[in-house]
């Protein structure tokens, strides 16, 4: 809990204030800018229905090479460090009852950011696609977890990098007990899929 509770406060401190539309750059490398029609969500099954949340804001901040998304296209490893950020409270899900009863799921009072860094990256083509494989940690409801996500990469207008992909995870697995709503009568089941769908584009210097 020690762990948890100060990994929670570091991302805090050190993450916030890419929510609030701060840019951060390292001495290390330039960046890939996250363009407006990115997007992230979360998606599961009911007891009832299918259902979906969206990250109405979201940051990702990408230290990368000069050229980092044609190099990335040409299968260079040319992205040196990757973190994503979503507050739980930005968490949209079309339904203030459910957003209300997500939030809840989700440890939002306690834990107010999900975040995901980056440790590593594949990247692999094949005929005219690029897989990319990556491992990291996933924070989510305090407790920090290893995954790796798999997407595609491809080529986007004006130069940019288009990465897509989804990855399963079980709540339970993250001390988290999905939500039930109508008192018990509609239960979200555990497994759910997180999508996304980022566009980065190298920053104008």
């Amino acid at each position: 809990m020690a762990h948890n509770l100060k990994s929670t406060k570091w991302l805090m401190a050190g993450l916030l204030p890419l929510l609030l539309g701060a840019r951060q750059t390292s001495p290390r490398g330039t960046a890939l800018d996250l363009q407006p029609e990115s997007r992230l969500w979360v998606s599961g099954t009911s007891s009832v229905r299918a259902w979906e949340c969206k990250a109405t804001t979201f940051s990702v901040a990408v230290e990368s090479d000069t050229n980092a998304a044609a190099a990335v296209l040409a299968g260079d490893k040319a992205v040196n460090a990757a973190d994503v950020v979503v507050s739980t409270e930005r968490l949209e899900c079309g339904n203030g009852s459910m957003n209300g009863h997500m939030r809840k799921a989700l440890k939002a009072q306690e834990h107010a950011l999900i975040a995901f860094r980056m440790a590593s990256y594949e990247l692999t083509k094949s005929n005219d696609s690029l897989l990319v494989t990556i491992k990291g940690a996933l924070t989510l409801g305090g407790t920090e977890k290893p995954i790796e996500l798999t997407g595609l990469a491809v080529p986007a207008p004006d130069g940019a990098l288009r990465v897509a992909g989804t990855y399963a995870l079980k709540m339970t697995e993250f001390g988290l007990n999905p939500p039930t709503l109508m008192f018990g009568r509609i239960k979200v089941h555990d497994l759910v899929k997180v999508g996304f769908d980022v566009v980065l584009k190298d920053r104008a210097e």
